[in-house]
């Protein structure tokens, strides 16, 4: 029987995996619980992705996108005379309170690093991406410590359930941005 051809399998796969840890979190992640969910067969995930870490490679690359794009599509951030801690704190309001499933997943497949070594150049990227981003506004020790405090304030949120707010953050990230504030 010839091979069908299906450019787009590999894409289902990691859109599959994203929902099975969505739903079930890492520990429901095998390439059987992706293939069912992507409907493929099973040889499939294994032919795209040789192990588990492989397929969450790719699915934290995914997943990262979602903070990637909403800072992306913030030219304020970049804009010298745009006050940096509203306008950070806004693009976290934003994103928590968009798809907070979509947040609640990119933290389980970032902080899966922990577990996981193959995970880390990942997660490394991730926040070496923003902060490269942020050094453009303040220096690189300070973006770092924006990240850091912004992390903080998202898995509070994430997880005691608190709703966002926008005021609290602004005031803590402006007290990073210019100490002694």
């Amino acid at each position: 029987m010839p091979r069908r051809h299906d450019p787009g399998r590999r894409q289902r796969i990691i859109d599959a995996a994203i929902r099975v840890v969505g739903e079930k979190g890492i520990a429901g992640l095998s390439h059987r619980s992706v293939a069912d969910e992507a409907d493929v067969p099973l040889g499939s995930t294994t032919y795209h992705f040789a192990s588990l870490d492989d397929l969450l490679v790719a699915a934290l690359r995914q997943a990262e996108e979602g903070f990637a794009t909403v800072v992306a599509a913030h030219p304020a951030l970049a804009d010298p005379r745009a006050d940096l801690a509203a306008e950070l704190a806004r693009v976290l309001g934003e994103w928590l309170g968009g798809d907070r499933g979509g947040a609640e997943l990119e933290y389980e497949l970032y902080l899966a690093a922990l577990r996981r070594p193959a995970l880390r150049p990942v997660a490394a990227e991730w926040a070496e991406g923003v902060a490269e981003r942020l050094a453009r506004r303040t220096d690189p020790v300070t973006a770092r410590a924006l990240i850091a405090l912004m992390d903080g304030i998202c898995l509070e949120v994430l997880l005691t359930g608190a709703p966002y707010d926008e005021a609290y953050a602004r005031e803590a990230l402006s007290r990073v941005v210019s100490p002694g504030r």
